[in-house]
């Protein structure tokens, strides 16, 4: 990729928040703890997937390969956010920029569609219980997450591909925290148009498509819940439903307001704070929401302690 007039031969400026430096110190204070307690959700979620046999269902294995993910988002993103809030040099190499251009941008994409993925999972738990195991079979599993591994990935492959050959004419100042498409091509000196018209079509079937399904698929699981005769079942299965929507509002709803509109139009302070939400909180909440809720993780946790435990007592 030609850099334009060397203007990312020494890398980017990440200007991050350093226009409200009274920020920064509690920002990195928040943003560590979140960090910390998003690792220890979704490595717990993972390490009982994998070594708890009755966790071994495709609901668990699609949340193990979420967790897994939202682990991997983090760590992209929030280090350098952390080295940039206390440090002085703010810069992130080309390298760097692009490396995290392609990975934050890929495993978006592989949420997107692996929440639809585990909404059809639970719509088939619900409403054909009698068939899932038999809809839900493990080759099926397998081909449906590596589905939204290539699907999330490729995509990421073009667009940053796309973003980054774009002259820059010695512009070097990214208005963010860390290299985000929308934000790249604010930073072009050419016609971005095309780009703009992309970017909004590949959203649009990443993000409204999904959320379609995903509605479509809470939908059916509302009405066979309305048939529980007891108040009680309906209560914890709309509690649950309720739940995995909220997270699901969240993440749609801060990537749809970042993505489905031009780049020109955005606040960059609305920008930053939306893409904390999409970062750091909603890796936050899927395994709160998710899983460390549920008696079947709660119990797993319970054996996994005991096994500790007793192999230490010996």
């Amino acid at each position: 990729m030609e850099r334009t007039n060397g203007s990312t031969s020494s890398g980017f400026l990440l200007l991050g928040f350093s226009d409200r430096p009274q920020l920064e110190t509690p920002l990195f204070v928040v943003i560590l703890m979140g960090y910390v307690l998003s690792c220890l959700g979704n490595g717990t979620i993972i390490l009982l997937s994998l070594r708890d046999p009755r966790l071994h269902t495709p609901m668990y294995y699609f949340l193990s390969n979420l967790s897994f993910m939202d682990l991997c988002l983090t760590t992209c993103t929030v280090p350098q956010t952390l080295a940039n809030l206390k440090g002085r040099d703010k810069t992130i190499t080309y390298g760097g920029c692009v490396t995290q251009l392609l990975i934050a941008l890929g495993l978006g994409g592989v949420e997107c569609v692996l929440l639809s993925v585990m909404a059809y999972d639970r719509y088939a738990a619900v409403c054909r219980p009698l068939h899932y195991l038999i809809i839900m079979h493990p080759q099926l599993c397998l081909r449906l997450v590596l589905t939204a591994w290539l699907t999330g990935f490729g995509n990421s492959v073009l667009q940053t591909a796309l973003t980054m050959t774009l002259p820059l004419c010695g512009r070097n100042q990214v208005d963010h925290f860390f290299c985000e498409v929308p934000v790249m091509l604010k930073l072009a000196c050419a016609d971005t148009s095309f780009n703009e018209a992309e970017l909004f079509a590949v959203s649009v079937f990443f993000l409204v498509v999904p959320l379609s399904l995903i509605l479509v698929s809470y939908g059916h699981i509302t009405r066979a819940v309305l048939k529980i005769k007891s108040a009680r079942g309906r209560r914890k299965a709309f509690g649950t439903c309720g739940s995995h929507l909220m997270v699901v509002v969240i993440f749609f709803g801060t990537l749809i307001s970042m993505y489905l509109q031009p780049p020109s139009s955005y606040s960059q302070d609305v920008n930053k704070s939306i893409a904390l939400f999409y970062t750091l909180v909603t890796p936050l909440l899927n395994p709160l929401i998710y899983t460390l809720r549920n008696k079947e993780v709660k119990g797993a946790l319970r054996r996994l302690l005991r096994g500790t435990t007793g192999s230490r007592g010996s």
